[in-house]
């Protein structure tokens, strides 16, 4: 019984993260489409609902597999990328994503627990926008991605849930 229960929850979860684009009017009314590539399943479904709170459509991957094949496949406005994940790391996928020609000029922002003296110098210089601490600071985190998206929008309810 606990492995049904456990098994659900992962279904439905995996629903809940599903890569999914929304319906081209949707998404034409939204204004911008964002990959997140994360494997803390709290904190993606938590930015996922405050990006959407802000007009944002969100398509998520959990793994480094699978981070090149959704950008490739949905070619996102931006890219908010994880150092640490499963089956390589962030590092690979943002270095990956700078030689392919549909993925070159997508803006990455740069999410990690991982120490920033070691990394942020390093994320910076292979192409990122901007790189942040887990867990973000709402305020800089979107005002950070609106910079990456050239966007001048002021600053409204990305504290929504």
């Amino acid at each position: 019984m606990r492995r049904s229960r456990r098994r659900d929850r992962d279904i439905g979860l995996a629903r809940e993260l599903s890569i999914f684009r929304p319906p081209r009017p949707l998404l034409d009314a939204l204004r911008n489409f964002m990959g997140f590539i994360d494997d803390d399943e709290h904190l993606l479904l938590g930015l996922t609902a405050r990006l959407k709170a802000n007009g944002y459509a969100v398509v998520c991957a959990s793994d480094a597999v699978t981070a090149i094949s959704v950008a490739r496949k949905h070619v996102p406005d931006l890219i908010i990328l994880d150092l640490g994940l499963p089956a390589g790391d962030g590092f690979l996928v943002l270095e990956r994503m700078r030689t392919l020609a549909d993925l070159v000029s997508i803006p990455v922002v740069v999410l990690s627990a991982r120490d920033p003296a070691d990394n942020k110098k390093r994320a910076l210089d292979a192409g990122a926008a901007a790189y942040f601490q887990k867990p973000p600071d709402n305020h800089e985190f979107l005002m950070a991605i609106r910079r990456a998206l050239g966007e001048t929008v002021a600053l409204s309810t990305f504290l929504k849930t």
